[in-house]
């Protein structure tokens, strides 16, 4: 039998102890899920976060985020100015949970000097900061535009100078690219991007001790396609420029990288040979050849090739995969090396003199777990050289040398580790003081990893669908990656409890029954409950087990009939007796063979006006209508886009009036991801209008209002006053982020915002109001924003704010004294203070403007623009990248 992929590419006793401590509260059949999940090997969860955005082609435009990003910023900029159809949101986004459960954290870091300062960055939730040791987090990074975080870096001889990585280097289903490193001076209060905007992921950044404007990145690349951009990188003054230190091939990255610390021109990198590619296309690896260990011994000008000639393993007789490498701060000549295949670990090296010689130190040593390239790592006792732990599932710590292991870590117990583990790090002064990152946010040992406890929580669990309780508004339910279906019972932050296991995804409270929930963990693994949550039992009698289901399988409740349900396959089936038996009402609507990795339904909607109808989508590109409650189905796809269909969404008023959403990241030109019909899928207009371009994730309509539609999408949450003609920023308090799912509570209306990175958002939509004056919405300030896109070639957006109260104090001959303006000059110069270009030198009335400015004939470089009034000056940096 073939192994699935990850979180069900564990081996049969760690399943089996990670669900044991579950069985009694779930009452799982845990021999149907062993089946249906381990037979299923053709549906990979590491895909799904790929197929959805790249399918048909399997590939995107590299600059795709970037533009989206881009766009964004622009609405950003309009919804300071104003406010579309004299409306706008008063009400202030609340942050609805949870604390007391986290998400995915990939690094930690203390500070060298004042190590009660902490930094911590997630997977795609940003950077944050702690100052007393790791008990309370802040968020330092969300004004940022990419939250996908791969390393941190802080100097040490100046640990307010800080390097943060974009982009998570585990190469797992929900990678997100970053945009390059940006560093902060002060401690985080302020960023400046400094380059490497094209590695997509990093897997470590050091910094020289001896020379702190020596700065070394392992850039492993974009997983998804061979790219030059991978390899080591280095930068002599302090991330200005960056030159290749290291590159072994397109389809080999930096994944990890160390140094001595006795002799900073001593470093070791980790290159790991990995592209991602569907499974239905050639070219996917997680090991190769070309990976191994790499020395310099000269500050990165030579390196190295580490092989069998020196212990280490042969690569053309093993499976050369992930290395995590560690070395011995007390002394540098203890260096380990874990190494992985393409499953599991299969190798604990050892050298005890600088890498010249290595031994394997436990032959039989394989881990538990058999997808460990997603963790891979290993770290050393900065005090005790023999003393180390392996970051995997689950935590491991031998104290000598690897020969003995303690597995115990996070299978259940007072500790309540999560299981997944990717980042570790010892107090400076009291390396018995540890923090441990994990999938499910951040645990605290203070006896060397004996016990430990768990602070309160960041705010970055990772949602793919929410759902909420008509009969108990305060309640708030979500499906989540790594952390279960969860949930609140009273609307606080801080006491969501775990009610479904695996990762969760649809959660469903009958509305006439808040006893009765339907929840959902991966592939559509569907349990009922019947008592409020305390235990769930299998709810998917009559459903064909050997058919295809999505990592997120829909599951709707007819609005109307509460018993009635739909649950979707490559078939759509429907149950009239809540679950008790379900039964197909169509044909196979997807293009599925045994050969593809889609045709699986996506999304199904059934009519608030009218049962009859129900839409479906699927990941293949298809949209169905059928308006005589599943006898007939027509195939309303023709003007549709040929992307993976996110949400089908129909007017509650009206059920000939649909909105059908596409993920896919951009190809070539722009593509629209929003359409609408009014005829029942007859015909379809595009309303994308001007929404960034990025996949579209989450759709909803208002209730009370159905001119009102609210999105999500992979870089925030939207809202349209005009069914779609134009959008604009919902709000500018979320930080940039994927929108998994929005739902509005109709009894209550408010808004439940599902973001994959940050928690749970509401907001009051009470508090949306017509503007009394839109004229008054002047800017009190002058201010100038930061260009965009920065990197640009060849050009670029500035924007600046007049504010109101700003009265000429002599004419120019252009603005009579005592009238509403400014006489403005806007310039360009280059690092030596020479002027370059004049954008602006005339007088202007109080508003907010933006000029372009075209570098086409300039040198890459760092540039400097200066906006001046009166008294008033303030100059920006911006670089031109050739």
């Amino acid at each position: 039998m073939n192994k699935p992929f990850k979180y069900y590419f564990v081996s049969i006793i760690a399943f089996f102890l990670l669900f044991k401590t579950f069985e009694k509260q779930f009452l799982f059949n845990f021999d149907i899920i062993t089946e249906r999940f381990y037979s299923n090997e053709k549906f990979y969860p590491s895909d799904f976060e790929l197929i959805k955005r790249t399918f048909p082609y399997f590939d995107y435009d590299k600059n795709a985020y970037k533009n989206a990003i881009n766009d964004l910023k622009m609405l950003k900029f309009q919804k300071k100015s104003n406010n579309s159809n004299n409306i706008k949101i008063t009400a202030d986004l609340e942050f609805a949970g949870p604390t007391n459960i986290g998400g995915r954290i990939v690094d930690i870091e203390f500070d060298p000097v004042s190590p009660n300062i902490v930094y911590a960055a997630a997977a795609t939730g940003g950077v944050f900061k702690s100052t007393d040791t790791g008990n309370n987090w802040f968020p330092i990074f969300d004004d940022q535009p990419c939250l996908s975080i791969g390393d941190i870096g802080i100097d040490p001889n100046n640990p307010d100078i800080i390097y943060v990585g974009t982009g998570e280097a585990n190469g797992g289903h929900n990678n997100f690219p970053g945009l390059g490193i940006y560093k902060s001076v002060n401690g985080g209060q302020t960023w400046e991007f400094i380059g490497l905007d094209s590695t997509a992921s990093i897997g470590r950044i050091i910094i020289d001790p001896q020379n702190s404007q020596k700065v070394f990145v392992a850039a492993v690349g974009s997983y998804f396609t061979p790219n030059p951009q991978r390899g080591v990188y280095l930068s002599e003054d302090g991330g200005l420029t960056w030159e290749k230190s290291l590159f072994v091939s397109d389809s080999t990255g930096a994944i990890d990288l160390i140094m001595d610390s006795q002799n900073s021109n001593i470093l070791y990198a980790a290159m790991w040979e990995r592209v991602r590619r569907p499974v239905l296309l050639s070219g996917t690896h997680l090991f190769g050849p070309t990976g191994g260990i790499y020395k310099t011994t000269d500050g990165g000008i030579n390196w190295n090739k580490l092989g069998p000639e020196n212990g280490l393993p042969d690569p053309t007789t093993n499976k050369i995969g992930r290395i995590g490498l560690s070395i011995s701060e007390s002394n540098p000549s203890i260096i380990y090396a874990l190494y992985n295949d393409g499953a599991e670990p299969f190798g604990l090296y050892k050298s005890v003199d600088g890498g010249e010689n290595w031994i394997l130190t436990n032959e039989s040593f394989t881990g538990s777990s058999n997808f460990s390239w997603y963790f891979g790592q290993i770290r050393v006792h900065p005090e005790l050289p023999e003393t180390i732990f392996v970051l995997d599932v689950p935590l491991m710590k031998s104290s000598n040398s690897g020969t003995n292991w303690n597995f115990s870590y996070g299978y259940g117990g007072p500790s309540q580790l999560h299981v997944d583990h990717h980042a570790l790090a010892f107090h400076p002064n009291n390396p018995n003081y540890i923090i441990n990152g994990n999938d499910g946010g951040i645990n605290i040992s203070a006896d060397g990893g004996e016990t430990w406890s768990q602070p309160k929580q960041l705010p970055i669990t990772q949602f793919y669908e929410i759902g909420l309780d008509e009969t108990f508004p305060l309640r708030l339910y979500g499906g989540t990656q790594d952390n279960n279906t969860i949930r609140t019972l009273t609307g606080s932050t801080n006491d969501w409890q775990s009610i479904y296991g695996g990762d969760g995804f649809y959660v469903i409270v009958d509305p006439n029954n808040p006893e009765i929930i339907y929840a959902e963990s991966q592939f559509g693994g569907l349990g009922k409950s019947s008592n409020g949550g305390t235990s769930f039992s299998w709810a998917l009698n009559g459903v064909n087990s050997n058919e295809p289901t999505n990592w997120s399988t829909p599951v709707v409740m007819d609005p109307n009939f509460s018993n009635v349900l739909y649950y979707g396959t490559h078939t759509l089936y429907r149950t009239e007796n809540s679950a008790e038996l379900w039964n197909a009402v169509s044909p196979q609507l997807t293009e599925y063979t045994s050969e593809t990795r889609t045709g699986t339904i996506t999304t199904i909607a059934v009519a608030p006006s009218n049962s009859d109808v129900i839409y479906v989508g699927t990941d293949d590109g298809l949209v169905w209508v059928s308006s005589d409650y599943g006898i007939n189905w027509k195939d309303i796809s023709a003007e549709l886009p040929f992307r993976w269909v996110t949400r089908v969404t129909v007017d509650p008023k009206d059920e000939n009036v649909v909105y059908a959403t596409f993920s896919g990241l951009k190809w070539a030109d722009p593509e629209p991801r929003v359409f609408k019909s009014d005829n029942m899928g007859e015909t379809w207009n595009n309303i994308s209008s001007n929404l960034p371009d990025a996949p579209v994730n989450a759709f909803t309509i208002d209730y009370n209002n159905t001119d009102v539609l609210y999105l999500g999408n992979d870089v925030g949450a939207f809202v349209s006053y005009n069914k779609g003609e134009s959008w604009e920023i919902l709000t500018n308090d979320l930080p940039i982020v994927v929108v998994n799912d929005m739902k509005i509570h109709k009894k209550e209306n408010y808004l439940a915002i599902g973001t994959h990175g940050r928690g749970m958002y509401k907001i009051d939509l009470n508090e949306i109001v017509k503007s009394e004056n839109v004229e008054n919405n002047l800017p009190a300030n002058f201010e100038l924003y930061q260009n965009y896109p920065n990197p640009f070639n060849p050009t670029t957006t500035i924007e600046y704010t007049i504010p109101s109260n700003v009265k000429s104090e002599m004419s120019n001959g252009l603005i009579p004294s005592g009238i509403e303006g400014a006489f403005l000059q806007l310039v360009v110069y280059d690092v030596l203070g020479r002027e370059i270009s004049t954008l602006v030198n005339h007088p202007q009335k109080p508003g907010h403007y933006s000029v372009k400015f075209d570098g086409n004939n300039l040198t890459s470089g760092i540039y400097y623009y200066k906006l001046t009034y009166d008294s008033f000056s303030q100059t920006k940096k911006m670089i031109l990248l050739k």
